[in-house]
């Protein structure tokens, strides 16, 4: 055979099996949308938004907004591991503050980390 004709017959072969792996590929994505769709159809339907839960009129329950302040650590340069804090294991205790006001606590926050001074 000449070169030309090896040309077309490569050139016709790659071109049928583009598109039966093209086929392939659209029998695929219709099939798993079809199963998906199977899938679905045994699921609890979605509940209405009339069905949703609602907040209570008296707003959230057991919700309690305070400020509080955290213990201090001591401030000898050591290093504290979970169990020495007072609740032990990284549940250090808090107390309310003594201010509940929101301006008392933003004071000297506009720092990034938070601590407000210079240095």
């Amino acid at each position: 055979m000449k070169a030309t004709e090896w040309e077309l017959a490569v050139t016709h072969t790659t071109h049928l099996f583009m598109w039966i792996a093209g086929l392939a590929v659209v029998a695929v994505l219709i099939g798993a949308f079809i199963w998906g769709r199977r899938i679905q159809s045994r699921e609890s339907r979605r509940p209405t938004p009339e069905e949703q839960p609602k907040l209570p009129p008296d707003g959230p329950v057991r919700e309690i907004r305070e400020y509080r302040d955290a213990d201090e650590v001591p401030h000898d340069g050591g290093w504290l591991t979970p169990h020495e804090l007072k609740e032990g294991y990284g549940t250090s205790s808090t107390h309310p503050s003594p201010s509940q006001d929101e301006a008392d606590h933003r004071k000297g926050r506009n720092s990034s980390f938070g601590g407000g001074g210079l240095g």
